[in-house]
């Protein structure tokens, strides 16, 4: 198992830190909460679709540990331009994969908290972004 300094690497601090790009505003009305039941993090996710129904923009609350934070940001940062569908897939993809059974999803930046996976007290965090996605898009949960 990595050590707690390999978990908490200066890359996932830094995006952690980097939540602060995707303010959650009144604009984003289609929104929803996912918590982690193994450590209690939060995260509140509002989107905003375009006609057809692909991601225009994000944006997070969190109230996570630096992994939820950092699993929220890497899904910010390449969610725009996604379908239901799309997250959906990667959403079943990032549940196999955290569960050991599939290889890690191709999604921007999952590699920076691939470490994560090895700490079956933070699944819940990692999956905050995924988790509420599928909760929120109507194709999201058709697909999964």
């Amino acid at each position: 198992m990595a050590s707690a300094a390999v978990l908490y690497s200066p890359e996932v601090l830094a995006l952690a830190t980097g939540l602060a790009a995707y303010r959650l505003d009144d604009g984003l009305t289609l929104r929803t909460e996912a918590r982690s039941r193994s450590c209690g993090s939060t995260l509140t996710l509002g989107l905003a679709l375009d006609g057809e129904g692909k991601v225009t923009r994000v944006g997070l609350r969190s109230q996570a540990c630096a992994i939820g934070q950092a699993s929220a940001a890497i899904f910010a940062q390449a969610a725009q331009g996604q379908s239901g569908e799309e997250l959906a897939r990667t959403a079943r993809e990032m549940a196999r994969w955290v569960a050991s059974e599939g290889p890690m999803p191709e999604w921007p930046g999952l590699t920076t908290i691939a470490v994560a996976r090895d700490y079956p007290g933070r699944h819940g965090a990692l999956m905050l972004p995924w988790t509420a996605v599928l909760q929120l898009l109507p194709s999201a949960k058709d697909a999964s």
